[in-house]
């Protein structure tokens, strides 16, 4: 009944008239056999009689007609009868191969059931199984050895108006099980899912795309059903030219997409995104992104134990993408938020990783990201080691972030150890599966007596400590890039500025309940994510107006009426009426 209410609203909305706003029918060129195959016109048994009549269905189909909730009553049975996650997840995507709009309909209405099961982490399991478990393709395949075709690859998902979202991977470092090869065109599909279950970004205006440079994964080079190139992974200036050709062809055939990078290895992603950002609209969530929805949980919890970010500490463990990542964003809105300069900001944060705390003299082994926050090597007193016990000894750190993949490394003596120094101890174990995590939540209040603030990278069960429950935080990145995503995109930004990823930040923190209720999670629940992300989309394109990057014409400045613009363009998971089409 939502939906039917919100496309009410949508046709007599004075935004009804815009090209992304779905208030009529949907034009459909196919008819008989070949409409049913179609997941994106295909109602299944909810044809009604007169497009049954029109589009010459009679016979192909059971003749009682179906509502859309019917289906999904039929289908949540089908999901439910598999015996595993892996099951579920290749169910689904069955689904969405025949049914688009059903497809969408049974996950928003299973959000945080099915969420672990489309993404992470049984997404992970599905791209470790990609060339086994394959059935059909979805998405565009480049790969290094045919960079001539690029252009006419890209030139089979439509014109240049027809594509608003792009989502790319090159496979070498997936949601902590490493170098996947071509499976990374999963998590293209599956981060461009998020964006319409979301966002309401529509799914006929996405394009999931894998760059395929070969794969180091010997496993996969040693199996006779791998689909991907059967070469060691392409380094250096060929690979470079790659990504480079891929980014101008995207640009020349789609000039008003959005690029959002995912999962590329630790030295390329920042790489990447520095080359780029300054050049077009794009994004890296596993940098941006992490470091977005990190920061709005960090902000909400500093909020809570009353620390001002221009005093606070922070000690990252594992400085790779993601963590760098989360440095950068840090830096920034201390930056922005108290005058200070980058530099200045960036003492406020150490670094560590294998080889310890990062220190200058390891010079050219620091990666491009790790070089702003590499301290002097004289920072430790003597005879001190640069572990992350001697660390938090030594800075006594408000907020001790992970993204080590290292299980259990957030130790009892380590814990106790900070919160020994402040009163409310901010820990945030973040890193993907699960089976990942530097500590498990209960463990964390446990050795602070129920003092710790904490938010983890996946889903927890809620704590019971010393007679109170405490729901736990997931710093989830879908509550994050999907809404950056839609400001981008209907605001048709130059650039992604910091600015605007500030704004983002601030819009997801303003709704963390624990703004309320000490006690409560430090991010708001993901079934909460639409309305958050049109939160965000208004605050990232009214900064994209201020900023003078907007290109989109006519967005209203009044902030009532920028919301209503923004969700008369979102998709929603409703059958639109069929109109036959040449």
């Amino acid at each position: 009944m939502r939906s039917t209410a919100i496309m009410s609203a949508i046709k007599n909305s004075k935004f009804s008239r815009l090209p992304r706003a779905m208030s009529g029918p949907l034009k459909c060129p196919l008819e008989g056999p070949a409409l049913l195959h179609s997941s994106r016109f295909s109602k299944g048994s909810a044809f009604p009689d007169d497009e049954r009549a029109a589009f010459k269905l009679h016979g192909l189909l059971p003749p009682n007609v179906q509502t859309l909730d019917e289906q999904v009553v039929r289908a949540y049975q089908q999901y439910s009868s598999r015996d595993s996650d892996l099951a579920k997840n290749t169910f689904m995507a069955s689904m969405k191969a025949q049914n688009e709009v059903l497809y969408y309909k049974l996950l928003q209405n299973h959000l945080k059931e099915m969420f672990p099961i489309i993404y992470t982490p049984t997404e992970g399991d599905a791209i470790q199984n990609y060339s086994r478990l394959f059935r059909k393709p979805e998405g565009c395949f480049l790969n290094i050895r045919d960079q001539d075709s690029i252009d006419e690859s890209l030139s089979n998902f439509g014109g240049a108006d027809e594509v608003d979202y792009i989502v790319v991977s090159d496979g070498e470092e997936i949601l902590g099980i490493g170098d996947q090869g071509v499976g990374a065109i999963l998590i293209s599909v599956a981060k461009l899912v998020i964006t319409t279950l979301c966002a309401g970004i529509h799914p006929s205006r996405q394009l999931p795309v894998v760059l395929d440079c070969g794969t180091n994964n010997q496993e996969l080079l040693n199996d006779d059903l791998y689909l991907g190139l059967r070469q060691p992974r392409a380094r250096g200036e060929e690979y470079d030219e790659f990504v480079d050709n891929f980014v101008k062809a995207a640009r020349k055939r789609f000039p008003k997409a959005y690029i959002h990078f995912e999962d590329f290895g630790l030295r390329n992603a920042r790489k990447i995104l520095d080359k780029y950002q300054s050049q077009i609209s794009c994004f890296n969530d596993d940098i941006q992104g992490t470091g977005c929805v990190t920061l709005a949980a960090m902000t909400a919890a500093l909020h809570v134990s009353n620390i001002k970010l221009d005093e606070v500490r922070v000690v990252i463990f594992g400085s790779g993408t993601a963590g760098t990542g989360i440095a950068d964003q840090i830096a920034d809105t201390i930056a922005t938020e108290t005058h200070k300069s980058k530099t200045e900001a960036s003492k406020q944060i150490w670094c560590i990783d294998k080889p310890g705390l990062l220190v200058k003299s390891l010079g050219d082994s620091l990666t491009p990201g790790q070089v702003p926050f590499a301290r002097e090597d004289d920072e430790l007193p003597e005879g001190k080691q640069r572990d992350l016990l001697s660390v938090v000894q030594h800075v006594k750190p408000h907020v001790l972030i992970g993204t080590s993949t290292k299980p259990k490394a957030f130790t009892e003596e380590i814990i106790r150890e900070m919160a020994k120094h402040v009163e409310r101890p901010i820990v945030f174990p973040l890193s993907n599966p699960t089976r990942l995590h530097e500590a498990q939540p209960n463990d964390l209040y446990k050795w602070t007596d129920g003092r710790a603030l904490v938010a983890t990278g996946s889903p927890f069960p809620p704590v019971e400590y010393g007679g109170a429950k405490y729901e736990i935080a997931e710093c989830n990145n879908s509550t994050c890039f999907p809404g950056i995503g839609l400001g981008a995109v209907l605001s048709r930004s130059r650039l992604l500025s910091k600015k605007m990823l500030v704004a983002a930040v601030e819009a997801l923190k303003a709704r963390s309940p624990a703004l309320e209720d000490p006690n409560a999670p430090l991010l708001p629940d993901v079934e909460d994510v639409r309305e958050i992300s049109v939160d965000i989309a208004a605050g990232v394109i009214k900064c994209s107006v201020e900023e003078g990057l907007a290109q989109e014409e006519g967005i209203p400045s009044d902030d009532a009426e920028l919301r209503e613009w923004i969700q008369a363009q979102m998709w929603e998971a409703v059958y639109y009426p069929l109109e036959r089409a040449d």
